[in-house]
């Protein structure tokens, strides 16, 4: 068993070079050596996901209020830069329905040449993000202000995409506001196309079943492609993309600067802005479900750093907000992608299609996008979590509730702003509790005689030696703030062991955002073997954990850490003895 020490700042990455921790993953899967098996991976999940975002792409530029064009471009310009540039090894980038809300409020208030020059100035703020070494403090974001303002998007895209659903005709504009658009929408209803209902319904249910009975077809091409020929074989009368659009150029348009006269730069800044806040926390997010997934690592601020660059380049292609995008990258890797490559072949797969097959998206009904993006919306809710928070806590419920509430009718960054300072009167709060609680677990450990309270046993120097158990003790409350960083040092250290030992004895209370910091190590680290035992938590931890999901089998609990490391030396002792013929 090891105790790190200074090694931990060591392998967090503190001490790394400049060099290093900028270098794309693209580079450092070339290093370890790039077969021809490799390649062949890399096309094969890299086609995979291109079928999955060409009408993704499509339907969430629509959504937006850009022209499904611009979509395709900013899949095929903004998702290649991410996978060369980019700090994760599986990250798929392109058009992200998270962001169908600020485009289309920036392009309502600033016009198609705002949202480019917004795009523009985002990337640069990315960059100058990632370089600053700042993408750490993303991870900040307490996990009931994710979980809350993610849901709350699913709901704004929904609603968003009830005109299409139903076929309906407004008199007027639609209105931006949920408040104010779902009066308008229902005035209109009695107009509402039974052809476009139908389409809308079928794309949905065809997207359904094949997820749950032929889970590796592509069902939402399929599904796109299905409702197009009965569209055309019909001759229905729905709006598709070559009516509303007049269809897809068959190319991209060469790169050109957005428009930077200084009244434009300082009227599109907050919209620059948030593009650059919410696809730092969506990138990052994504990047981390990827790791969970495969067992990597990503480095946030090189990821934040090719992100930015991408963002710049796809609105020097006429495209917009460019970002890591959870949905296509889980795809990537349940894929078989090996690495970067993957991304990079999506995009390709995507100019591909634009060269050769443009003119057939003319067809596509835009009640059958609308479908994909009312499943898209249904996916991005994580029910899972809500029961969870709601179940656990009520100040985390609070919490939730507030971010949802504000995403939905007032606006995302102030959800974001307003939740996290909500996340962090809930901890002052819960702090001063467990002070006044368990005065046996200071925030601050005091020093001791040797000889004072407790009879201590002797030191085993044998323990310390072991190379298959680490121990790790964590000090103080397990908040939002200190799990990024607690969790980082936890994932390097059960890198080269057998078995992680965590105790917790010292730690007065735990909110959603640690509890589910350690379910996600234990389900990564569990994936390769080692093995997780919790030590010394009171009941009031045990009782968050579990409510997380961080129960046996997944971990293992333990009284205190030498019945602990006892137990996982048993638990070795036996996995040797049956891996003995």
């Amino acid at each position: 068993m090891s105790l790190p020490s200074s090694s931990a700042r060591t392998a967090s990455g503190d001490d790394a070079s400049f060099a290093a921790l900028f270098t794309p993953k693209f580079i450092t899967v070339l290093r370890e050596g790039y077969s021809g098996a490799h390649l062949r991976a890399d096309a094969l999940a890299g086609l995979t996901v291109a079928i999955v975002a060409l009408p993704l792409s499509m339907a969430i530029a629509i959504a937006s209020g850009a022209t499904p064009a611009q979509g395709l471009y900013t899949a095929i310009v903004g998702g290649f830069f991410v996978s060369l540039l980019g700090g994760s090894r599986f990250q798929i980038g392109g058009p992200a329905g998270a962001f169908i809300v600020l485009v289309a409020a920036t392009v309502q208030q600033h016009g198609m040449d705002g949202l480019i020059l917004a795009t523009f100035l985002s990337g640069l703020m990315l960059v100058a993000v990632g370089f600053l070494r700042l993408g750490t403090y993303v991870k900040f974001i307490p996990y009931p202000v994710t979980v809350g303002f993610t849901a709350g998007i699913a709901v704004i895209i929904f609603a968003s995409q009830l005109k299409e659903l139903l076929g309906l005709t407004l008199e007027g504009p639609e209105p931006g506001p949920l408040l104010e658009k779902l009066p308008v929408l229902l005035d209109a209803l009695p107009g509402a196309s039974p052809a476009s209902m139908g389409l809308a319904a079928a794309t949905v249910l065809v997207i359904l079943v094949l997820k749950r009975w032929r889970p590796h077809w592509p069902g939402l091409l399929l599904a796109v492609v299905g409702a197009g020929v009965v569209a055309y074989g019909l001759d229905l009368p729905v709006a598709t993309i070559g009516t509303r659009f007049g269809g897809i150029p068959s190319g991209i348009p060469l790169p050109a600067l957005p428009d930077f006269s200084w009244s434009k730069v300082v009227d599109v800044l907050p919209s620059a802005a948030s593009f650059a806040l919410l696809g730092s926390i969506e990138s990052l997010l994504s990047a981390v479900v990827a790791d969970g997934m495969t067992g990597r690592r990503h480095r946030s601020n090189c990821e934040l750093v090719g992100q930015g660059v991408a963002n710049a380049a796809s609105a020097l292609f006429g495209g917009f907000c460019v970002t890591g995008t959870i949905a296509r990258t889980a795809t990537n890797v349940r894929s078989g992608a090996h690495g970067p490559v993957a991304g990079i072949l999506h995009s390709l797969f995507l100019l591909a299609f634009v060269a050769v097959a443009a003119p057939l998206a003319s067809y596509v009904p835009l009640a059958c996008l609308a479908g994909v993006l009312a499943v898209v919306a249904w996916n991005m809710i994580e029910r899972h979590a809500i029961r969870t928070l709601v179940a656990s806590s009520r100040g985390e419920t609070l919490v939730l509730l507030v971010t949802f509430g504000l995403t939905v009718f007032r606006d995302l960054t102030e959800a974001i702003v307003v939740g996290f300072a909500l996340g962090s009167v809930l901890f002052i709060h819960r702090m001063s509790q467990a002070v006044a609680v368990e005065r046996h677990a200071p925030f601050v450990a005091e020093d001791r005689a040797d000889d004072a309270g407790d009879a201590r046993a002797p030191y085993d120097e044998a323990e310390t030696a072991d190379p298959d158990i680490v121990v790790y003790r964590i000090t103080g409350a397990f908040f939002f703030g200190a799990a990024a960083s607690i969790g980082a040092v936890l994932e390097r250290i059960a890198d080269t062991h057998r078995v992680l030992v965590l105790d917790l004895s010292a730690v007065p209370f735990l909110d959603a955002t640690g509890a589910n910091t350690i379910r996600g190590l234990a389900d990564k680290v569990v994936r390769r073997g080692v093995v997780v035992v919790l030590c010394g938590a009171g009941a009031t931890v045990r009782r968050d954990l579990a409510a997380h999901g961080v129960a046996p089998p997944r971990v293992s609990f333990s009284d205190n850490v030498a019945d602990g490391i006892a137990a996982a030396r048993e638990r070795l002792a036996q996995d040797r003895a049956g891996a003995t013929p």
